[in-house]
């Protein structure tokens, strides 16, 4: 692997991680194989790194790290709600199938309190964190997103 995409992946990895390991890593990566899977590997880890940074490592240190910025109830919250409407969407298809009925239903309803509820959360959230660490809040509001637009997935294909 060459130097420069080998720095490149060593930088996706967190600060306290990259402080520790970073030097041995991008040397380790430069001696390697190098290829899509090793790649994917990589990024994977990272992210991985990121949610669950390693024990021993120092600890809020970087309060504004992807994982730090995540435990935030802002940042959670549109998370849980829609996996929640998801659950209830998918649950109710299982149990009903993918039958429209005159009446919307006590799932419909709840589902649109969730996905409507979030919506202030999630710029709240944005305001207050976009200035502080405008790249881990880009990249949790795009979690956000993609996790409302899964909910919104099976009603919209679904007809429902």
């Amino acid at each position: 692997m060459n130097r420069r995409l080998a720095h490149l992946l060593v930088g996706l990895y967190p600060r306290p991680w990259r402080d520790r390991y970073g030097a041995e890593f991008e040397s380790f990566l430069q001696s390697g194989s190098s290829g899509p899977r090793a790649w994917a590997n990589v990024v994977w880890s990272a992210l991985h790194e990121h949610i669950f940074p390693t024990p021993g490592l120092p600890k809020n240190q970087y309060p504004h790290s992807f994982g730090g910025i995540l435990k935030q109830p802002g940042a959670f919250l549109p998370l849980a709600m829609s996996l929640a409407s998801l659950a209830m969407v998918l649950g109710y298809v299982a149990i009903y199938g993918a039958v429209r009925e005159a009446d919307e239903g006590a799932v419909a309803h709840l589902w649109q309190l969730l996905m409507a509820g979030q919506t202030p959360i999630l710029a709240l959230f944005a305001i207050k964190w976009l200035p502080r660490a405008p790249r881990q809040t880009l990249y949790i509001v795009a979690l956000q997103i993609g996790a409302a637009l899964a909910s919104m997935a099976p009603v919209f294909f679904l007809k429902l």
